[in-house]
């Protein structure tokens, strides 16, 4: 057997679980858990797909940490989850010979470290921790070479597409996983922003040759959500002009409160989606037009004709043909998922002559992970916490979530923190 799935028992005996709010003494491990899990039989619906149960807690391998989850992000791959689509990840688990028959997902936390492996240097029992959510064989052949982790071969998104994420009172995870608590924020602050910040640090500066740089214009779909929120505020502090894409006033009011020099209102606009065939004249010409006053709404925003040098996608299959229209020649559009569906359509006359990059972008590896944190500990990225929930909502969240109907910034869930706030450092 792998070293990396000897698991070492770290459970505490006579440690009985404790009630949702409530941790034992740090260190004290019991052998069973609360957690909402999600089982094949239940795949469909979030709102009926995650149901609290009593599990056993997880135990550790030599290279791994223990987590008291204090609070636990919400975003949307525990939505695919919950649907078991596009990918069953109970199944690709048992195929890859681990024994659940269920997923405890959830890609964000804040914590308390209660155990940690023998080989594990550098985290000590009782640290305060957030944890970021790129995971990966460490002995890889492909980051042996140098390559980066996070496009290894066995790289994975802890808490998607692996078990014991974050709704449950303890997680499993890579001691390379954890960084230390910005101590200004609450434990639901600090919960609330890690994967989807992580995720756009790697978008906006880990693509060489279309890096973000000062005075570029960046369009940013979902301006008002968790990712866009994180987006245009990384974008303002590397010196870019961050232009939000949202449903309605109130959404883009809530972009420029985080840094977007403006919005645009999707609503007003009908072109979305597959344009017609290049042989459709007429529909060619309107979905064209469209698409230009949608550029030209971004003109007015900047000030001047400039066109975006990195449009940061999400929607996916409804966006995709206008981002690569908009942005500038030898820009880029960079996206890490598709909400909206993932069959896209590229109208390639505007991608090869104008030479712009179409950049697939997933996950975080250290290096981006520990820059996005040491910017939120420093006080300069706003958790952008829009709502806080208690453990048993998080089913109703997400179902939410997958519905469109998600609160603007970000969503956080009370797991071992009894109460809103608690959490600052005094003093």
């Amino acid at each position: 057997m792998a070293e990396s799935t000897v698991r070492r028992n770290v459970v505490t005996p006579g440690v009985e679980p404790t009630p949702i709010g409530q941790l034992p003494e740090v260190g004290q491990v019991p052998s069973h858990m609360h957690a909402q899990v999600v089982r094949a039989d239940r795949f469909g619906d979030p709102a009926t797909a995650f149901r609290p149960e009593v599990v056993p807690t997880p135990e550790i391998g030599p290279d791994e940490v223990l987590v008291a989850v204090m609070a636990a992000g919400i975003n949307y791959n525990n939505v695919w989850a919950a649907r078991g689509y596009p990918v069953n990840q109970i199944a690709v688990r048992q195929k890859r010979g681990e024994t659940e028959d269920f997923h405890i997902g959830g890609s964000d936390a804040s914590g308390i470290v209660y155990a940690v492996g023998e080989a594990v240097e550098g985290v000590e029992v009782g640290r305060h921790v957030v944890i970021h959510h790129g995971w990966w064989e460490r002995e890889d052949p492909w980051i042996a070479r140098g390559k980066d982790p996070m496009i290894a071969p066995s790289a994975r998104i802890w808490g998607y597409d692996t078990n014991y994420g974050s709704f449950g009172q303890f997680t499993r995870v890579q001691a390379h996983q954890v960084m230390p608590k910005a101590e200004h924020l609450t434990w639901e602050e600090a919960a609330a922003p890690t994967l989807v910040g992580t995720t756009a640090y790697r978008m906006l500066h880990g693509w060489a040759g279309n890096a973000v740089q000062p005075g570029d214009v960046v369009l940013v779909w979902g301006g008002s959500g968790g990712l866009g929120t994180q987006a245009i505020q990384l974008a303002r502090l590397a010196g870019a002009v961050p232009v939000a894409v949202v449903s309605e006033e109130e959404r883009g009011h809530y972009a420029q409160k985080f840094g977007a020099a403006g919005w645009i209102s999707r609503r007003d606009f009908t072109h979305w989606g597959i344009p017609p065939l290049v042989d459709d004249t007429a529909g060619q010409k309107e979905w064209t037009a469209g698409a230009r006053a949608f550029g030209k709404r971004i003109w007015e925003i900047v000030g001047e004709r400039r066109d975006p040098a990195i449009v940061f996608e999400h929607p996916g299959a409804a966006t995709i043909p206008t981002s690569v229209f908009v942005c500038e020649a030898g820009g880029m559009v960079v996206i890490c998922a598709g909400t909206t569906g993932f069959d896209a359509m590229v109208d390639l006359r505007y991608h090869w002559t104008r030479q712009k990059r179409l950049q697939g972008s997933h996950g975080t590896n250290d290096e981006q992970a520990i820059a996005y944190n040491d910017l939120v500990r420093a006080g300069k990225i706003d958790p952008a916490l829009g709502s806080t929930i208690g453990f048993h909502d998080l089913p109703a969240a997400h179902a939410a979530m997958g519905r469109g109907e998600a609160v603007f910034g970000n969503v956080s869930a009370l797991v071992g923190a009894a109460e809103p706030g608690a959490g600052r450092t005094a003093g």
